[in-house]
């Protein structure tokens, strides 16, 4: 064997779905801070990414963590997330998976019943309080970004559906938050490849239609995912988010909820204080709720609180042979879905 590029990693999923935690192998990534590091690898080199997110050494149902120092000082540890098409500033289901390494591994000390975990993400500090029994990291909750609405009940024109009503909000990143009964679609396993096939229509559209920015870090830009929202039989929040090329969060999503519960208030169907139950695509859950209001440059904001649980399921590296052909991977549309074009 004769790697010249290795990377160690831990293998972790929150609520079921995939965060792998990076360890070692990769060269710093330039910038002073984490949102500048992430520009990086988004606008200069992004060879990482595509390394470790494609085929052979990825798959479509995983997002990867890259692990290092922090950039402030009141960090303990920063992270990356890398997914099919970019970098992406915040996740909950990846803080938790970040968290849980961090603690079961011991990189950071696990203090019992509870550890204080700071994580130095692209979006922000984000304090994450670990519940720790017997050596294990028994939940992860998160105190998420400031979350907004940005555009309530906005429309846009898709190819083969029409106009299709939507929401826009903040809860980490930007999320287009969809309504699936516009399309006689239910959110179950079975209708997930016809629901990310009309994601990825919407999310082309909502590229080309509406103007999304944050107000105030301008380099946020454009929606990250679409989201299908709803109830299940038991009156709990139902949603799935849909990550480009094509493929659904198997967990609840805690950004996604995030932007959710912001939209809820302001349309008054939510309240500071009040406490929910997520469920994903596959029935995990997520507790989620509104801890508290602010503001970002002006508008009205809440403050979401997210808590679910993560587990360690493997160790493992990857490298490269010089003599690979596939230096930076490869993606076929069977397993990614029909959203390639979406793909930087």
């Amino acid at each position: 064997m004769r790697w010249n590029k290795t990377f160690s990693m831990i293998d972790v999923h929150a609520e079921g779905e995939v965060g792998r935690v990076v360890t070692s192998g990769f060269l710093t990534i330039p910038g002073a801070t984490m949102l500048e590091k992430m520009n990086y690898i988004n606008e200069v080199d992004d060879s990482v990414r595509r390394f470790l997110c494609s085929e052979p050494r990825g798959y479509a149902q995983m997002s990867t963590n890259l692990l290092m120092p922090p950039t402030r000082p009141d960090a303990d540890a920063a992270f990356l997330i890398l997914q099919a098409d970019r970098a992406h500033p915040m996740s909950g289901s990846n803080s938790m998976c970040v968290v849980t390494a961090l603690l079961e591994t011991g990189i950071v000390p696990m203090k019992e019943p509870e550890t204080v975990v700071h994580l130095d993400t692209p979006a922000g500090l984000v304090r994450a309080v670990a519940r720790c029994q017997d050596g294990k990291c028994v939940d992860v909750t998160l105190d998420m970004a400031p979350s907004f609405a940005d555009q309530l009940d906005a429309r846009v024109e898709v190819e083969g559906l029409g106009s299709v009503r939507l929401d826009i909000a903040f809860g980490g990143c930007f999320y287009a938050l969809i309504d699936p009964s516009q399309f006689g679609l239910p959110i179950t396993p079975d209708t997930a490849r016809d629901l990310a096939d009309i994601a990825m229509k919407i999310h082309r559209a909502v590229d080309v239609q509406l103007e999304v920015v944050h107000p105030l870090i301008g380099s946020l830009r454009g929606i990250s995912y679409t989201m299908f929202i709803g109830h299940d039989d038991n009156g709990d929040l139902k949603g799935a988010t849909v990550l480009p090329p094509g493929r659904f969060d198997r967990s609840p999503c805690g950004t996604g909820n995030s932007a959710r519960l912001a939209c809820m208030v302001a349309r008054g169907e939510a309240n500071v204080g009040d406490k929910f139950t997520a469920r994903s695509i596959i029935g995990s859950k997520f507790d989620v709720s509104i801890t508290g209001a602010t503001e970002v440059a002006g508008r009205a904001a809440i403050l979401p609180k997210v808590t679910g649980r993560a587990w360690l399921h493997g160790f493992h590296q990857v490298g490269f042979d010089p003599t690979d052909p596939f230096p930076l991977g490869y993606m076929v549309a069977d397993c990614w879905g029909n959203g390639m074009d979406l793909l930087k």
